[in-house]
C-alpha cells in the first residue's frame, strides 16, 4: 500500500534530498553536448538529457542499494537506508528501478535517434553491473566512470548520429575523473570496508592513495586537452582545464591534511563545482570560436 512512509523511503532510496549525483553525472554529458552543438544545444536534447541524466541516477541508486543492502547493514553510514532499516522490501525497491529506467529509456525511444536508442540500452546494462563489481574488482570506481560517462557518448551520437573522437576522450577523462573523485568517496568508508571485504580503488591504493589521486586528476586533464584539440579549443578552454586542474590538487591537498570522514565528503563534493567549471569554460569557449 503506497503511504507517505512509503513515498519518503521512496525518496531517500533515490537520494531526492542529494543531487550531487545527479550533477556529477551530468557535466560530462553536458561537456560533450554543448561541444557536439558548436556551443549552442537545442532545447529538445537539453531537456532529454537533464531528465535522463536524473532518471538513470536515480535508478542507479536503487539497485545500488538492492545489491548492496547485506553490505549496508554493517556499515555506519549506510545503516539507515530505506532496504537495511526495513522501509521498503526489495521488490519495491525492484519496482522503483524498473520504472525509472522505463521512464528514462521512454524518452530516447520517441525523442532521439535510434544509434542513441542502441546506446542507451548500453546504459541500463552499464547501470545494474555496476554494484556487483565492487564484489570481484577493487576497480569498481572506474566502472562507475564508465556508467557516468555514458551519457557523454549518447549526446554526442544524439546530435550528430556517430561516436566522435572528442567523445571518446571525453568519456575516458571522464572514467579518470570519476576514479578520483570516488575514490575520496570511499574514504569515509575505508574501515568498515576493509572489516567486511568490500573492494576499491581506497583499499587498493593504500599508502600511495594521496599520489593515486594526484595521477588520476593530472589524467583527467590531460585527456580533456586531448579533447579540446580534435575540436579545436580556444584559451578559454584551457584555461578552465587549469584551473579545473589546480581545484582538484587542492582538494587532494585539503583531504591529505585531514582525512576523516567529512573532509572526505567535503572534498568529494567540491568535484561538482569543478565539473561546473568545466562546462563554463567549454560553454564560454565554444560561443567565442
Amino acid at each position: 500500500m503506497l503511504t507517505i512512509r512509503k513515498l519518503k523511503a521512496a525518496g531517500a532510496l533515490i537520494r531526492v534530498s542529494r543531487q550531487y549525483g545527479t550533477l556529477l553525472v551530468l557535466w560530462p554529458t553536458l561537456w560533450s553536448l554543448v561541444i557536439a552543438s558548436g556551443g549552442r544545444p537545442g532545447l529538445k536534447h537539453l531537456a532529454i538529457f537533464l531528465a535522463g541524466t536524473f532518471l538513470m541516477r536515480s535508478a542507479g541508486c536503487a539497485i545500488n542499494d538492492i545489491a548492496d543492502r547485506g553490505f549496508d547493514a554493517h556499515v555506519e553510514r549506510t545503516a539507515m537506508r530505506p532496504l537495511p532499516s526495513g522501509e521498503l522490501t526489495v521488490a519495491e525497491a525492484l519496482v522503483i528501478f524498473v520504472a525509472l529506467c522505463a521512464v528514462s529509456f521512454a524518452l530516447v525511444l520517441f525523442f532521439l535517434n535510434r544509434f542513441t536508442i542502441l546506446l542507451s540500452l548500453g546504459g541500463i546494462v552499464l547501470a545494474v553491473l555496476y554494484p556487483f563489481v565492487k564484489r570481484v574488482s577493487h576497480l569498481p570506481q572506474a566502472f562507475l566512470g564508465i556508467a557516468f560517462g555514458w551519457g557523454a557518448i549518447m549526446a554526442w551520437a544524439a546530435v550528430t548520429g556517430t561516436v566522435g573522437m572528442v567523445a571518446v576522450l571525453l568519456f575516458v577523462a571522464n572514467i579518470f575523473w570519476s576514479m578520483a573523485y570516488d575514490t575520496i568517496y570511499a574514504l569515509m568508508d575505508i574501515k568498515d570496508d576493509r572489516r567486511i571485504g568490500v573492494k576499491s580503488t581506497a583499499v587498493l591504493f593504500g599508502d600511495k592513495v594521496w599520489a593515486a589521486l594526484a595521477a588520476l586528476y593530472w589524467a583527467t586533464a590531460v585527456m580533456l586537452g586531448l579533447a579540446g584539440m580534435f575540436y579545436g579549443a580556444g584559451v578559454i578552454y584551457y584555461a578552465g582545464v587549469v584551473a579545473s586542474l589546480v581545484a582538484h590538487l587542492v582538494i587532494v591537498y585539503n583531504v591529505k591534511r585531514n582525512p576523516g570522514r567529512d573532509n572526505a565528503f567535503n572534498g568529494f563534493l567540491a568535484n561538482t563545482w569543478t565539473g561546473a567549471l568545466i562546462l563554463a569554460a567549454i560553454i564560454w569557449d565554444t560561443n567565442l570560436l
